[in-house]
């Protein structure tokens, strides 16, 4: 079980997609729907498809065109919300999110939601879910430019939201991610290490882990009380 010291974080920023929703949507969506959807319109194999979109995806993968649904739409000439629309049913909050985000905003600690979706993806989430009731702020990060692979995109965040970095926690379901985070100076990061509902766990080096928000809220409550 992940220990953090709640006494010390003022502002709690969190990942999307396998963080606080299920990641099945979109592993499901971009490894099997979008080959599928190319190959009725070109005509082409399907095995064909899945290997031309896997060469796509490691061009620009960790980059903020790999979650641009502009850069997918104009690149495939195809419709991707519609298609995102077409597995809609997919998606879904994790089952221990809204406890985890309730406890947080019961805290009255600043609760920013940062993640590298298009805005176009992150709308559909919110329709979807209701993500947005639960949250103070929603970013996406093209509104910089770059995703959080970068640094240039954590010191334009900073420069946005003026959090203290000392006191700030970020929470990511990506390795690299959190690599990043901790080399721009957030002291706090917790790794999720069941993002797909669907996929066996991921292993998460050099942070804090946990696969099980509910292991967690006890704490931040005894925070609040020990803080009342």
């Amino acid at each position: 079980m992940a220990l953090l010291p709640w006494h010390k974080i003022e502002t709690v920023l969190l990942d999307m997609d396998g963080t606080l929703l299920d990641l099945t949507f979109d592993n499901h969506f971009w490894v099997d729907h979008i080959p599928k959807k190319l190959a009725e319109k070109t005509g082409r194999s399907l095995e064909a498809c899945y290997q031309e979109m896997a060469e796509n995806y490691a061009e620009v993968h960790g980059q903020i065109q790999w979650y641009c649904l502009d850069y997918w739409a104009e690149k495939l000439d195809l419709d991707i919300i519609s298609a995102k629309r077409e597995l809609m049913h997919l998606i879904r909050m994790r089952d221990d999110a809204i406890p985890f985000l309730d406890a947080l905003k019961h805290s009255q600690r600043e609760v920013v939601l940062v993640t590298n979706a298009h805005p176009g993806s992150l709308s559909l989430k919110i329709e979807k879910t209701q993500l947005d009731t639960h949250i103070d702020t929603l970013i996406s990060t093209h509104q910089f430019g770059v995703s959080k692979e970068s640094q240039v995109l954590w010191q334009r965040l900073q420069e946005h939201l003026d959090f203290d970095p000392k006191h700030t926690l970020f929470v990511d379901d990506s390795q690299r991610i959190l690599d990043a985070a901790k080399e721009f100076g957030i002291a706090y990061t917790l790794g999720i290490t069941n993002p797909d509902s669907e996929k066996e766990e991921n292993a998460i080096v050099g942070h804090p882990s946990t696969n099980n928000y509910l292991e967690i809220i006890d704490s931040i409550i005894q925070d609040n009380f020990q803080g009342a």
